[in-house]
């Protein structure tokens, strides 16, 4: 069964099984781009219902809106919040209208879910209107704006979790490793004696200040331009509304919502999504050079590094058996090249925006989520697929820290640097290592080298 639906451009037939109406039909038809559809981003979804059910109560509160369609709108956020509605919410996440058709596949899905509990039918618009009732007093350019901010907060906590849990599968892998010497390296050139653990908690150490960085960018989200509608003057909508909208939205929510105090300004500004993009692309840029570093320490077995093993996860080659490929961390390091790419799509499309608004806030949004997305779904995968199985191959470690001709770096204090490059020079030419030429030459006492070449002396910094 179809019903028939208007709206400015005309008359459509909508299939009754849907809940959405002909605005969200219109722009399915329009914006078939990215096959990624908003009810994809269930926090998007569960973000504006908390926006429209702020709305409601804030339109009931000043007198706009009946005790009924409150309550019946309120139903309809709270069903959709359940996670049941989501196949309704079909618009493509890329979209032209400055999230238009975002915000009316909303206020459609919403104003019908509200006029069956109301005992209407769906489409009966004249009880409950998506324009006229679920966006009373509101714009798509503060409600949708609103909304992504709020989605965002919570998009950010799997996130943050899965960062937790490979920070923590790092520290473990440090305390497996602290006494496993090895020779580190700069310019990929052997330079001074460390620890496999000391790289390991490195690892951890970087990613813990992400974090932080992530909450605190995240807080700019809190200030909405609410009660701002088109441009931010607030017109079709009065200033008792907009303290009674920012009061529901903090309760509703759970968060500490403010509104901001230049809605003009704030209705055209995409500062907040800069910053917190910038702090996603942190952490893929810190991932992707420890996956090169896990790729590099793993690369053998016979002609690299082949410090560590890395868990196999599937053959190779075609071609060549035998052969294991670093496969986790090399799709890591492409998920950062997206999210990198993301970044600088969130930039562009923020330099873009022309006077009262910027109508590029939809790729803004859809590339802050695929990053979150993905980063996500690749840290869960880097950690149990990759970190966890990790050994260390401890022999051959041992054997490149006793050989390393990097040794000599230690001696300078005592020996002085032209010395000790006379030394490392000889080494290199002879196969000697440094321990022995400085036997060999009566440079020290043996008990003296050894003290100075202890492992602890050279891998840890002396009081």
């Amino acid at each position: 069964m179809k019903r028939k639906e208007k709206d400015l451009l005309g008359e459509r037939s909508v299939g009754n099984e849907f809940l959405y109406g002909i605005q969200t039909l219109r722009a399915v038809e329009n914006f078939d781009l990215s096959g990624i559809k908003l009810g994809k981003y269930g926090e998007i979804v569960d973000a504006f219902t908390i926006v429209k059910q702020a709305a409601a109560l804030a339109n009931r509160d000043t007198g706009m809106l009946t005790d009924e369609i409150s309550n019946a709108i309120c139903f309809a956020c709270e069903e959709i919040r359940q996670g049941h509605c989501y196949e309704h919410f079909p618009v493509d996440m890329m979209q032209g209208g400055a999230g238009t058709s975002t915000n009316m596949n909303v206020n459609e899905v919403i104003a019908n879910i509200a006029l069956e509990n109301m005992g209407s039918k769906r489409g009966d618009y004249e009880r409950c209107h998506p324009n006229n009732h679920v966006n009373m007093s509101q714009s798509t350019n503060d409600a949708y704006p609103t909304a992504i901010k709020i989605a965002l907060i919570f998009a950010k906590n799997p996130l943050i979790e899965e960062l937790k849990g490979l920070i923590e599968a790092f520290q473990s892998k440090a305390e497996e490793f602290k006494n496993v010497l090895k020779i580190g390296r700069t310019q990929l050139q052997d330079a001074v004696p460390m620890t496999l653990g000391q790289t390991f908690s490195a690892y951890a150490t970087t990613l813990s200040e992400e974090i932080d960085r992530i909450e605190k960018n995240a807080e700019l989200f809190l200030e909405v331009n609410m009660g701002g509608t088109a441009i931010g003057t607030g017109i079709n909508s009065s200033l008792r509304y907009r303290e009674k909208v920012i009061q529901h939205l903090a309760s509703i929510s759970g968060l500490p919502i403010v509104g901001a105090t230049d809605l003009v300004e704030a209705t055209q500004d995409t500062g907040s999504f800069i910053m917190f993009s910038s702090a996603i692309k942190r952490i893929a840029i810190k991932l992707s050079k420890i996956c090169n570093d896990l790729r590099l320490l793993s690369s053998g077995p016979r002609a690299g590094f082949n410090e560590i093993n890395l868990p196999p996860a599937q053959p190779g080659s075609s071609i060549m058996p035998g052969k294991v490929n670093p496969v986790i961390p090399e799709a890591v390091n492409q998920i950062a090249f997206k999210v990198i790419g993301n970044d600088l799509t969130v930039n562009m499309a923020a330099e873009a925006g022309q006077l009262e608004l910027n109508a590029f806030e939809p790729v803004i949004v859809f590339s802050l989520f695929d990053s979150i997305h993905l980063l996500t779904k690749g840290i869960k995968m880097l950690r149990q697929k990759c970190i966890r199985g990790i050994t260390a191959n401890s022999e051959h470690c041992l054997d490149t820290f006793r050989n390393s001709i990097g040794l000599v770096t230690a001696l300078c204090p005592t020996l002085g640097y032209d010395q000790c490059s006379s030394l490392a020079k000889e080494a290199q030419r002879s196969n000697e290592s440094i321990y022995e030429l400085v036997l060999k030459y009566d440079l020290m006492p043996q008990v003296e080298l050894d003290k100075i070449l202890e492992p602890a002396n050279l891998t840890q910094q002396q009081s």
